[in-house]
C-alpha cells in the first residue's frame, strides 16, 4: 500500500474533487482517479467525498494509490553514466544524443528503456521514475525517482521550485551582461515541433550570466526557476541570443565573420545544441538532507570553447 498525502492549495478553492487531484497527482488519469474517490481510496480531512464535490481550499488529502504496471516497454541494455545511487534516487549524466522518453519515431534505444534493463522494478512507477526530462540532444544530469514516495517527494520539490538546475551553454553573438528572463512560454502557433514566448503560455523564468565573452559568441551559466519544454532554447532564442548549434530556434547553419578554417571544422561538426546540464541539487526524500552534484562540460563544448578563443587570439594578430 503506498499512501501519498498533500495539502490542497487555497487557489483551487470551488474546483471539484477529481479535477483538484488530476491536478496535484498528475502521474495518475483522471479516470483512475475518480474510481479511487468511489471506492474510498481518498480521503479529505479523513473523509471521504464524491468526485464532483467542491473543495474550499486547505483540505488534507491522502490517497492510496495501488501499485500498478504503468510502463510497458522493453528494457535494453544500453550503458548509464550513474553518477550516484542509492535505495531511493539515481542520478545519472545523460549523454547528448539519447532520447530521455519513448516517442514516435524513438520507441527503443531510449533513457528509460536503458532504466528498465538497470532497475526492473521501475516498471511499477511512472515514466520508470523518470522525474524531469532535457533534450535528446542536451547533456548532463538528470535524477530518477526508484520508489513511489521518492517520485511523489521529488515531483512536489519541482513544483515548489527548490530543485537547484543549472546549466551552461554556448550562444551566438556577443553578450554584454546577464539578466533574468520572465516570459510564459507556450506551443508555438503554427509549429508544433517548436514552443515560443506567447501571451497565453505558461509562466517561464530563465536567469543568465556571462561566464566568457568571445568575439561573436558568448559562454553562459544558466539557472532554472521553472521547467517549461526548451525553456531555455526558446528564451535565449528570444532575446536574441540563440544557442550555439540549435537549428530549431537558431535558424539556418551560418558561420560567423572572421572564421578560420579550424573553427570552421569545429563548427561545423558540432552537430547539437551547446547546453550541458552542470549542476542538479535536491533534498533527498529520504534523509531530508541537501545534495548536489556537479557534472564539468563534455569533450564536445570543451573543444568548441578552444576553438572559440583560439579563433579570437588569431583575429587579434
Amino acid at each position: 500500500m503506498t499512501i501519498l498525502t498533500t495539502e490542497v492549495p487555497h487557489e483551487m478553492a470551488g474546483m471539484r474533487l477529481d479535477a483538484v487531484l488530476a491536478e496535484l497527482f498528475d502521474d495518475y488519469s483522471r479516470s483512475k482517479l475518480q474510481i479511487w474517490v468511489r471506492a474510498g481510496r481518498v480521503k479529505v480531512n479523513g473523509e471521504d467525498l464524491k468526485p464532483r464535490d467542491k473543495l474550499v481550499g486547505g483540505e488534507f488529502i491522502s490517497l492510496d494509490a495501488e501499485p500498478e504496471v504503468v510502463i510497458v516497454y522493453e528494457a535494453e541494455n544500453i550503458p548509464l553514466d550513474i553518477i550516484f545511487e542509492d535505495d531511493d534516487i539515481l542520478i545519472l549524466n545523460k549523454p547528448a544524443g539519447l532520447v530521455v522518453h519513448p516517442a514516435i519515431g524513438n520507441w527503443t534505444g531510449t533513457l528509460l528503456n536503458a532504466l528498465l534493463y538497470h532497475l526492473p522494478q521501475l516498471e511499477t512507477l511512472p515514466r520508470a521514475g523518470i522525474v524531469h526530462r532535457i533534450d535528446k540532444d542536451t547533456s548532463g544530469l538528470l535524477m530518477v525517482a526508484k520508489t513511489l514516495q521518492a517520485h511523489n517527494h521529488l515531483t512536489e520539490q519541482l513544483q515548489a521550485r527548490t530543485i537547484h538546475r543549472e546549466y551552461q551553454a554556448i550562444t551566438h553573438n556577443r553578450m554584454i551582461a546577464g539578466g533574468t528572463i520572465d516570459d510564459p512560454i507556450g506551443r508555438h502557433p503554427t509549429d508544433r515541433l517548436r514552443y515560443a514566448v506567447r501571451d497565453n503560455g505558461k509562466e517561464a523564468v530563465t536567469h543568465y550570466r556571462v561566464i566568457t565573452r568571445f568575439k561573436r559568441h558568448t559562454h553562459i551559466q544558466v539557472k532554472l526557476e521553472t521547467g517549461r519544454t526548451h525553456q531555455i532554447r526558446v528564451h535565449m532564442g528570444h532575446v536574441r541570443f540563440p544557442l550555439l548549434g540549435d537549428p530549431l530556434y537558431s535558424g539556418r547553419f551560418k558561420l560567423p565573420a572572421k572564421c578560420a578554417e579550424a573553427l570552421e571544422e569545429v563548427l561545423r561538426s558540432f552537430k547539437r545544441q551547446a547546453l550541458h546540464a552542470v549542476k542538479l541539487g535536491l533534498v533527498h526524500p529520504t534523509t531530508s538532507e541537501y545534495i548536489e552534484w556537479e557534472q564539468p562540460l563534455p569533450v564536445d563544448m570543451l573543444d568548441l570553447l578552444t576553438a572559440l578563443a583560439k579563433n579570437d587570439a588569431e583575429e587579434e594578430q
